[in-house]
């Protein structure tokens, strides 16, 4: 062999192991990118990411091995949304919007060419997203979960929990836009109950302390948090307190629960988001939004806390407990 030759060859054996890493990227780089965008934190949410996960594998998609992902979270932040969906727009084949109506919004603005599939408890016809439920059109389809309409089973709920409570607090978001439409619900449900509601809007954590001493003021025995991303975010502190002043609560989801909350009833958003990954990995084997119809989230969960209940001093009924889909000792 020429020495020349010789050379080259191990010039080229040398070369393998920095040639590695590229070959990793550039088969990275291969996999279809997803975008998912949701206007609150990674901490709050980890369990609609096992959900989504599990919604793409049984499409066939696993994450990092056919199918990238990239997250961002606004952190309850929503003014950073459009520039998080813009940003998403260039890298995605495919976005997915979660955390309500302002997710999905920032997403619609951004781009009508690439496919949208939308997770939330707003009403997509409503806020204009999707022509129809049945028929999308456009480049937007998805998944909704009943989030406000469920007030009149939850106040009917807390009524049989806490039986001698003739008014009933009701935490607000007013900076969210279907905020309008959840607040009539729960006035609409109370009416009928003959319960009198105490509504008051927080527009941030720092309301958090004056928003509970203002019901303890009303003399409010239970309180109604609304479904609102504020609120989950940072549902440890609502939690703790609805303990100190010794109010009953109703959450909207199981994790509320799970961190010390009374009691929640809710669509399971794991299962929303579920659904919500089978539709994005049909949409990479090539369905079209238009043709695909937002589906309805139909698994609801009640949730007690025991424990909880226990240091309020409630005794829960075993017509509850009977419900409950999951009991917390």
């Amino acid at each position: 062999m020429k020495r020349r030759s010789f050379i080259s060859l191990l010039g080229g054996a040398a070369a393998w192991p920095m040639l590695w890493p590229l070959a990793a990227r550039s088969q990275q780089s291969a996999m279809p990118v997803i975008g998912f965008m949701h206007s609150q934190s990674s901490d709050a949410y980890g369990t609609v990411l096992t959900g989504f996960r599990q919604g793409l594998k049984d499409a066939g998609y696993v994450e990092g091995q056919n199918v990238a992902v990239e997250y961002r979270w606004a952190n309850d932040q929503l003014d950073r949304l459009p520039a998080l969906a813009a940003d998403l727009v260039r890298r995605a084949a495919v976005i997915v919007a979660g955390g309500g109506a302002p997710s999905t919004l920032a997403a619609r603005s951004a781009t009508a060419t690439v496919p949208i599939v939308l997770v939330t408890g707003s009403d997509p016809v409503a806020l204009g997203l999707v022509a129809s439920l049945n028929r999308p059109g456009g480049n937007i389809t998805g998944v909704t979960f009943l989030t406000s309409k469920l007030a009149s089973k939850r106040l009917d709920l807390m009524r049989d929990l806490v039986p001698g409570a003739t008014s009933v607090g009701y935490l607000s978001d007013p900076r969210f836009q279907p905020a309008g439409i959840e607040t009539n619900d729960v006035l609409t449900a109370a009416h009928a109950l003959g319960l009198k509601v105490e509504v008051v809007d927080v527009l941030g954590v720092a309301d958090f302390e004056t928003a509970f001493a203002t019901l303890v003021q009303r003399e409010a025995r239970a309180v109604l948090v609304g479904a609102f991303p504020l609120f989950t975010s940072n549902r440890q502190k609502l939690v703790a307190l609805a303990a100190r002043h010794r109010i009953a609560a109703m959450y909207q989801n199981r994790d509320y629960a799970v961190d010390g909350g009374l009691m929640s009833y809710g669509a399971s958003q794991a299962d929303a988001f579920r659904l919500g990954g089978i539709y994005v990995g049909r949409i990479l084997k090539g369905a079209k939004p238009a043709d695909l119809p937002v589906q309805q989230s139909t698994r609801f969960e009640l949730v007690i806390n025991m424990t909880t209940a226990k240091g309020l001093g409630i005794q829960v009924p075993d017509k509850l407990l009977a419900l409950a889909d999951e009991v917390i000792e």
